[in-house]
């Protein structure tokens, strides 16, 4: 199918629900399912639903505030701790699987509560080409995901939301703070908020793609190989430096390879 008819096969599809929850981030993914579903349903047949928590940067919640303004849906916050469910801190392969199962286990509880018909998710077709174990949980809960049953991948996405005038196009992919740390390597809210720290002054700093990936006492940061060269510069260079080590890291790297989605799951052993 050309991008049209992918588009029109969403539409088709949300048309069939009576009313939905939209697992809300406020990243490129979700506010895309929001305002197509928001146009299809009517804005009052939607509600969405952010749950905040110490691997949700506070800024990302600010934007996903603004954006369900801009939409014109319902928001509901809830508060979450994936640190206090079994088996996240530790930060097993796993993971993933126990914080996705716990969030919409949540979202079915308050679709129930609320009286709406279905919970959908903003996976896209991109998402199975890297290790997603929290899919698994997605498809055990029964939780929909017309993004990807369109055939919608993340290019897809990002032009048509430039088509219609979203912010989030051009935005870079959101992932939670807990993917910045080694399997294996115990999630803290302390070090949560470091990597939070040095991910938000690269931002301040204009960097378009970035994440600092925490080893214990060194930070890798990853920006996108075009802004590599900045970081090269004498007097951003040492900026960068101090306020990494102020934020608690002793050493301070950069990864030569550039930013890239998934990067610590390039450790994982091979599957057949």
């Amino acid at each position: 199918m050309d991008l049209t008819e992918k588009y029109q096969q969403l539409k088709r599809s949300l048309a069939e629900f009576e009313s939905v929850v939209v697992a809300f981030s406020g990243g490129v993914d979700s506010t895309f399912l929001l305002r197509v579903a928001s146009e299809v349903l009517g804005p009052e047949k939607v509600l969405a639903l952010t749950a905040t928590s110490p691997t949700y940067p506070q800024f990302e919640f600010e934007q996903s505030q603004k954006l369900a303004r801009e939409i014109g849906v319902e928001q509901l916050v809830i508060e979450s701790n994936e640190l206090e469910i079994p088996g996240f801190a530790e930060n097993s392969p796993q993971r993933c699987y126990h914080c996705k199962h716990e969030l919409f286990s949540r979202c079915l509880q308050q679709a129930e509560e609320f009286g709406y018909q279905t919970v959908l998710d903003g996976s896209n077709l991109d998402d199975l080409n890297d290790y997603r174990p929290g899919r698994d949980a997605i498809k055990q809960l029964r939780v929909s995901s017309p993004l990807l049953d369109a055939g919608l991948g993340k290019a897809d996405i990002r032009q048509l939301s430039k088509q219609l005038g979203l912010p989030t196009w051009d935005k870079q992919p959101f992932a939670c703070l807990s993917s910045r740390f080694p399997y294996g390597t115990r999630i803290t809210v302390a070090r949560l908020q470091q990597v939070d720290r040095c991910e938000s002054w690269l931002r301040e700093q204009g960097f378009s793609s970035y994440r600092v990936r925490y080893h214990q006492q060194l930070a890798r940061i990853e920006v996108a190989p075009a802004e590599i060269s900045r970081l090269l510069d004498d007097e951003l260079r040492q900026q960068l430096v101090d306020e990494f080590k102020h934020a608690g890291f002793a050493y301070v790297t950069l990864d030569l390879q550039g930013y890239r989605t998934g990067s610590m799951n390039e450790t994982l052993p091979e599957t057949d």
